[in-house]
């Protein structure tokens, strides 16, 4: 997408350097700021530290990471060492492990002197993948979008609600919850988002950001807002990103979200999940059960970013002192709270029957 009349993936391969460079996204929305990732410390740290985030490009960066660990060491050892550094950055996000055992799956069977030129090949192959996979997946809900536009009158807008930030910053490119939005809005169609400010992180603001660089109409508004504007008919639909779904449909997603399908549910708005395939994690059936729940750090509960009076980038504590934040970084929504899964084969029920119509390949796979 474009910041400033300038097209930018959230990653790319600097081949003059020979290294990864990646939108710091600690710094937005107030600074643009763009980093080198080097080693196979500097990429368990960007992901875990969150310069970048979202789980599609957790996976991305993390197959970069594989590539630069084979360029260092091709060896056997060196090839799972790298695999089992960078799975425990982040427990919850499919995609990492996805594309971690994608990249071991395939540099194993290859000579060692094979493998860093073949590691950089799949790296980008999985980043490419990922533009197209959210493009199409966009074309599916923009479908969604229209159907409701043409239902509107006197050049009302079709109002959206989203979660957390699953814009393009958080993939490659396009965006999952964001790719229809941004598909109808260069279609001419009139849209407008309210963008929930997703405490602890505020990566609403992310959204924000996004929209307001491509001319989308948002607002911004606190997360407990999204069920009073639901229940006087304000929002038409619901859009959120996943972290990982299981086989029979369950979402896991940013902290809050059960909270908006629920809301959702009683005021009978449809409540999508936009879901690229490499997220649905199909060996597993019950989400609340088998996904496990990131607990990060209480200080991203006890403190605030942003900008100071004087124009500085600074933090703020909100909480007493002597008083702890808990901060479990995701929830499960059940199946039976979503209305469809969006994914770039279609549109699907949240269901194990849904999600096998349109991925008849691993029906036999577990």
């Amino acid at each position: 997408m474009r910041v400033d009349g300038k097209h930018f993936r959230s990653l790319w391969w600097n081949d003059v350097d020979a290294v990864l460079e990646i939108i710091d996204q600690r710094m937005l929305p107030y600074q643009f700021q763009i980093a080198q990732v080097v080693t196979l410390q500097q990429f368990a740290d960007a992901i875990s530290e969150m310069k970048v985030r979202g789980a599609p490009l957790i996976g991305a960066t993390a197959a970069y990471g594989v590539a630069r660990a084979m360029a260092d060491d091709p060896s056997d050892t060196n090839l799972q060492h790298a695999h089992q550094f960078l799975e425990k950055t982040r427990p919850t996000a499919i995609n990492l492990r996805w594309a971690l055992d994608r990249c071991r799956t395939a540099l194993s069977g290859l000579h060692e002197n094979q493998r860093a030129a073949a590691a950089l090949q799949l790296a980008h192959e999985i980043a490419d993948e990922d533009v197209q996979i959210n493009k199409r997946l966009g074309e599916h809900g923009l479908e969604i979008i229209k159907e409701i536009a043409e239902n509107k009158h006197d050049g009302e807008p079709v109002r959206i609600l989203t979660h957390c930030n699953a814009g393009w910053i958080a993939t490659v490119d396009w965006g999952t919850a964001t790719s229809p939005i941004y598909q109808a809005h260069d279609l001419g169609i009139n849209i407008h988002v309210w963008v929930d400010e997703t405490r602890p992180r505020n990566q609403g603001a992310l959204t924000s950001w996004e929209l307001g660089k491509h001319g989308v109409s948002h607002t911004y508004i606190v997360d407990n807002a999204g069920g009073h504007l639901m229940q006087h008919g304000m929002v038409d639909l619901v859009i959120t990103g996943t972290d990982r779904t299981t086989r029979c449909g369950d979402v896991c997603n940013k902290i809050g979200t059960y909270l908006k399908a629920l809301a959702a549910k009683d005021n009978n708005v449809p409540f999508y999940v936009t879901l690229p395939s490499p997220t649905i994690d199909w060996t597993i059936k019950d989400g609340l059960s088998e996904i496990p729940i990131e607990e990060r750090r209480a200080e991203e509960v006890e403190q605030v970013q942003g900008i100071t009076p004087t124009g500085d980038l600074g933090r703020l504590v909100v909480t007493p002192e002597g008083t702890h934040g808990g901060n479990p970084a995701f929830d499960v929504t059940p199946s039976r709270l979503v209305t469809g899964l969006i994914t770039e084969r279609g549109v699907c029920p949240a269901s194990e029957e849904g999600l096998l119509k349109l991925f008849p390949e691993f029906l036999e796979a577990h």
